[in-house]
């Protein structure tokens, strides 16, 4: 409950679609914004000026999508020192990355699951530390949608804690990928969660998802926020305190009041846990 979180409240992923839509908003609006950084290295121009603008407004989060921290190829440290210049340049608050794999020879554009064993869960917090130690700050590693369990030997839960542990990293809370899996494959959702280790969320991201079968879920960012996913919202924060949240939304943008409504509902339930938080420890004073 007393982690120091990079940066506070409900925030907003800035796509390049939504450049021009969000142009008018401020801090009034939300806290934050979180970008790809892949997408943006390099890019100069008309879009690089309209991110220097957001950066300058709005306190930045970068959440990667190709350093592929479970590969068996070695790390990309190209990528990395632009990610590094990157973070500098923008001042960004946090980095995060997916604790998956998208490449070996080559770039595969999809998150693949890591083998829930012991030996990758080592083999991950190895190469974590390293990103750490190039970096030289704590990274945060969000766990992912997947749809196959390949050589699986520990639990979802277990090999994520481990990696956490060994690496002695930062978790980015998915409460959406928690929401999918659980469905997908056959678990439960709130204890899963009552096992995340509070000290390590460093921040959170909340989405939609698609309903392919009443068994199987795909985490698409594409859909409004169903009311069970608001409900384990809720319950994250009554587990982990008022961490930062993130709305992700990739595509089918609906109109700019309708998105900000969704980062209002992320401010609601925070309010709502800090006063029950409030409630509680008055209740103890009066025993």
């Amino acid at each position: 409950m007393s982690n120091t979180y990079p940066v506070h409240g409900a925030g907003l992923g800035l796509r390049r679609a939504l450049l021009g839509p969000l142009s008018s908003l401020t801090g009034a609006d939300m806290d934050f914004m979180e970008v790809a950084p892949e997408n943006w290295i390099r890019v100069g121009g008309r879009f690089g000026r309209q991110l220097r603008e957001y950066s300058e407004r709005f306190p930045l989060l970068c959440h990667g999508l190709s350093l592929s921290i479970g590969s068996p190829a070695p790390l990309d440290w190209e990528l990395l020192k632009d990610i590094k210049v990157f973070l500098k340049t923008h001042n960004v608050r946090c980095y995060s990355e997916h604790l998956s794999y998208c490449s070996d020879d080559g770039h595969l554009y999809d998150l693949m699951p890591i083998p829930f064993t012991e030996e990758s869960a080592r083999y991950v917090a190895e190469r974590i530390r390293q990103v750490q130690d190039f970096l030289e700050q704590k990274i945060a590693i969000e766990h992912v949608s997947y749809y196959a369990a390949p050589q699986q030997e520990l639990s979802e839960i277990e090999f994520l804690n481990a990696v956490l542990e060994e690496a002695d990293t930062n978790l980015l809370l998915d409460v959406n990928n928690i929401y999918v899996n659980s469905v997908n494959h056959g678990y439960d959702a709130e204890a899963f969660l009552a096992q995340i280790p509070a000290h390590r969320v460093a921040y959170g991201h909340i989405a939609g998802h698609f309903v392919e079968a009443e068994d199987l879920l795909v985490d698409t960012h594409g859909a409004d926020i169903i009311d069970p996913v608001w409900d384990l919202l809720a319950k994250a924060y009554k587990h982990v305190g008022n961490f930062p949240t993130l709305l992700e939304r990739d595509f089918n943008f609906p109109p700019v009041p309708q998105l900000l409504e969704e980062v209002q509902a992320i401010k609601t339930l925070q309010a709502q846990a800090e006063q029950a938080r409030i409630a509680d420890r008055a209740g103890l004073e009066l025993v």
